[in-house]
């Protein structure tokens, strides 16, 4: 990531995104001055258009102790979100999931830096993702019938890993992911409350959005936490691994190591699709990487509509492995995370 691009003008300029890696989170998403053209050229409709646009944001926190995640979606013919809290001790999952047709009391802040995302049923669900630019920091808010989340997470002393890539022929994936800042608030699951920064619990976040392949697919890996063994024991660091989307050119994969984001290579993911709670494989294909991930759970959703297919698998667990970093081995053993297994037509 030695070149960057200039992440206070717009994502889009004379109707094309910029492609390449950005020196923070884009401020300004004008996904709007897209000119969404067909292979031949042919300018598509406002109406494709608006269907084209893909959105997705997640929060996920993890320790030694609880593990969460959610994420809220918007896909055009339905907005969807999901929460799930895995006690660890306890070995117990509270897990739910939500739609609304067409978005409908739904709305998602368009950059990463300032803004609130919103998923709400009354007497239901409350979901809110707010990005605040100064100071900078992510917070969800979660309440719903037994569960409450007050997650924040400082990314003020935190190097954001920020890219568009192109997708197909016609389209393109911007992402900014962050991980592994200690996260600060409580979760309160039915009469038990736990306090954040005292359970050592680390988040991470990703915000993505573009016009994406009609069908697709991704695995993705991500960690957060303390190194608990070896020179750097104590020392804060998180990951993010995918294959399947943004590969054109440039590579989401990345490794944080106190604030400070390295980019890794590409990587390859083994596991058994028959039975995705059985141990993964990642690895990075110049050697640097050998992670086995063993998995605690799985939230899973699974639809079958005639705009929306989607068989998507999230396995909460732990991880067990290395990183090369500058010719510096360091041991990952013992950080919690997520894995995915990920196809949609959409």
């Amino acid at each position: 990531m030695s070149q960057f691009l200039d992440a206070s003008l717009p994502l889009i300029i004379d109707g094309e995104p910029r492609f390449g890696y950005f020196d923070d989170s884009l401020a300004l998403i004008n996904s709007q001055d897209f000119e969404y053209q067909t292979p031949f050229g042919q300018p598509r409709s406002e109406m494709q258009k608006w269907l084209g646009l893909k959105e997705f944001q997640y929060f996920g926190g993890m320790s030694d102790t609880l593990i969460f995640g959610c994420a809220i979606a918007h896909l055009r013919y339905v907005a969807a979100a999901f929460v799930y809290v895995y006690d660890i001790k306890q070995r117990k999952l509270w897990s739910r999931s939500w739609r609304s047709p067409l978005g409908l009391g739904f709305n998602l802040a368009n950059n990463p830096r300032q803004g609130q995302s919103h998923f709400k049923i009354p007497m239901v669900v409350d979901i809110r993702l707010e990005y605040q630019n100064e100071p900078r920091q992510k917070t969800l808010f979660i309440k719903c019938k037994g569960l409450e989340i007050n997650a924040v997470m400082d990314e003020q002393d935190l190097q954001v890993m920020s890219l568009c890539t192109q997708t197909g022929y016609n389209g393109w994936t911007y992402t900014s992911k962050s991980a592994g800042q200690a996260l600060k608030g409580t979760v309160k699951l039915g009469k038990t409350q736990l306090d954040l920064e005292t359970i050592k619990a680390y988040g991470s976040l990703d915000f993505s959005t573009g016009y994406m392949r009609h069908e697709t697919w991704w695995n993705w890996a991500c960690s957060a936490g303390e190194i608990q063994q070896g020179a750097r024991k104590g020392q804060r660091v998180g990951l993010n691994l995918s294959t399947g989307v943004n590969e054109t050119s440039f590579s989401e994969n990345c490794f944080w190591l106190n604030g400070q984001c390295y980019p890794l290579h590409h990587t390859q993911f083994e596991f058994d699709r028959k039975d995705t709670l059985k141990p993964w494989a990642i690895t990075a294909n110049n050697g640097a990487l050998r992670l086995r991930f063993e998995p605690m759970g799985m939230h899973r959703e699974k639809v079958k509509a005639i705009y929306l297919n989607t068989h998507f698998r999230q396995m909460f667990g732990e991880f067990k492995g290395s990183i090369v970093l500058n010719g510096e081995e360091i041991c990952l053993d013992g950080l919690k995370g997520f894995v995915e297994d990920q196809y949609i037509t959409w």
